[in-house]
């Protein structure tokens, strides 16, 4: 439902959001809305009355990733002139991505080959950068070397569309790996991965990158096929049920009774509870137990 409405808002034939180019200082900021614009279509297209309720479920797709602001890592939709852009198809989480910390890895060492302002890393990302260059030492160079094959794809394509297209790449990484204090939506409950048939998601790389392949431009790459469960994987989920149901499990209203009972029994020899006499002196101001003992 969430892409028919995204679909939907970009259509110009059935009254999509406005998609303009703004120009600004001494460039131009291409294939942009407002956070107004989309919280006006939302109330008008789907019959929201409430404002504060069109922001939520703005706010709830741009969590997502469908929709995100060009100049801000935290992903909420604001009811403003805040400029956002619709992010491209193949970067949608309907596409069951699970991305590896390497393609995060040449990601964010590609930002740091280009020289530009916008593509600067911010802190936490810097900080996950030093993180993953110590973890993949071994394998560093390889990922330097991915990184600048990108970097030389990325500048020969045109200027507007490489800007759009760093944008959405930065918002599809926002998603997977967001910034400190944000929820990560793609997280799945461990319980629910455990009662579905077929995991939907699979690791795959984001650059169609492997130790024995070139890289390849993350709009051509197709989608790996989803492996097909084997016997031994059938038989490694039957053990762990059958260690589950063994499990000795008590509902929590027979702990809380057995505990009760416990502590009834034996609150006259707990001093925390039922304090001794005469009192402990070390802990209290009474003198008594001392002028027994002398």
């Amino acid at each position: 439902q969430i892409e028919d409405i995204i679909t939907r808002m970009q259509d110009d034939k059935t009254g999509g959001v406005p998609i303009r180019t703004v120009k600004s200082f001494l460039s131009k900021i291409p294939s942009v809305v407002t956070g107004a614009d989309i919280v006006q279509w939302l109330m008008k297209n789907l019959s929201i009355e409430d404002p504060g309720e069109a922001i939520h479920l703005g706010s709830l797709i741009a969590a997502q990733g469908y929709v995100f602001p060009i100049s801000d890592h935290v992903l909420t939709l604001k009811d403003d002139g805040t400029f956002y852009r619709f992010q491209a198809p193949y970067f949608w989480p309907s596409n069951c991505w699970e991305p590896e910390n390497t393609d995060y890895a040449i990601y964010l060492c590609k930002r740091t080959m280009q020289n530009k302002a916008r593509l600067e890393l911010a802190d936490y990302e810097a900080e996950n950068l030093a993180r993953l260059q110590r973890a993949f030492a071994r394998k560093w160079e390889f990922i330097f070397m991915q990184a600048e094959a990108q970097v030389k794809i990325d500048r020969k394509k045109d200027k507007t569309e490489r800007k759009i297209l760093d944008s959405q790449e930065r918002a599809f990484w926002d998603v997977h790996r967001p910034v400190p204090g944000c929820v990560n939506t793609t997280e799945m409950d461990i319980r629910k991965c455990r009662r579905m048939k077929n995991p939907q998601k699979v690791k795959k790389s984001v650059y169609g990158v492997t130790e024995e392949s070139q890289p390849q431009s993350p709009v051509h790459v197709p989608s790996q096929p989803v492996r097909k469960t084997t016997k031994e994987d059938f038989r490694k989920q039957i053990t762990f049920l059958n260690m589950q149901i063994e499990r000795h499990c008590l509902k929590m209203s027979k702990v809380a009774e057995s505990l009760i009972a416990y502590t009834e029994q034996y609150v006259e020899y707990d001093p925390f509870i039922t304090p001794a006499e005469p009192s402990n002196p070390w802990i209290s101001d009474d003198a008594a137990l001392w002028d027994i003992e002398m």
